[in-house]
């Protein structure tokens, strides 16, 4: 049994005709959203969502949205959890990221969620069990990072605190 003949997985019970054409449409919207245009001359290529960035406030949340419809397809197609989490921490980067004034649209340019999330949907489509083995320990070294930067961030604020209270004392 390959792993396109797994049973249970949505991506299965697909004809090959409209898993191909849902994916080609990912990566069409992915496309016009991270690299719709190329700047002569070089390798960089920029698409509607540092353009949408620039409406304040608005053109963030657009973009926003649409990257999540990506994951939201992405899950409709049988993408399995961790990589839908992979999918939404490449999402948070980039709203995060791009919610800075000017800065956040050139983040825009550089990091292109929507082009790294079709290729981890165009991954599970060739290969679903690689692509799960792959998210697991993506999403295992993301936890194992946060929680040692909340370590971290912890260890910090406690020094910190300490050296405020020797100083406010005179020390």
């Amino acid at each position: 049994m390959t792993d396109r003949a797994r049973p249970g997985s949505e991506t299965s019970a697909l004809a090959p005709a409209e898993l191909a054409a849902r994916t080609a449409r990912l990566e069409r919207l992915a496309r016009l959203m991270d690299r719709a245009v190329s700047v002569p001359g070089t390798r960089i290529g920029f698409g509607m969502d540092p353009i949408i960035g620039l409406i304040p406030g608005v053109g963030d949340a657009v973009a926003s949205a649409v990257a999540v419809w990506i994951v939201l397809e992405a899950a409709r197609l049988g993408v399995p959890q961790a990589t839908l989490l992979r999918m939404l921490s490449n999402v948070a980067v980039d709203t995060f990221g791009g919610t800075v004034p000017i800065a956040g649209d050139l983040w825009d340019v550089a990091w292109r969620a929507n082009m790294k999330n079709v290729a981890l949907v165009r991954a599970h489509v060739e290969s679903p069990v690689a692509a799960r083995r792959a998210s697991k320990l993506v999403v295992a070294g993301v936890v194992t990072g946060v929680v040692l930067l909340g370590a971290a961030a912890i260890a910090v604020s406690v020094w910190l605190g300490s050296w405020l209270v020797r100083a406010l004392r005179g020390r």
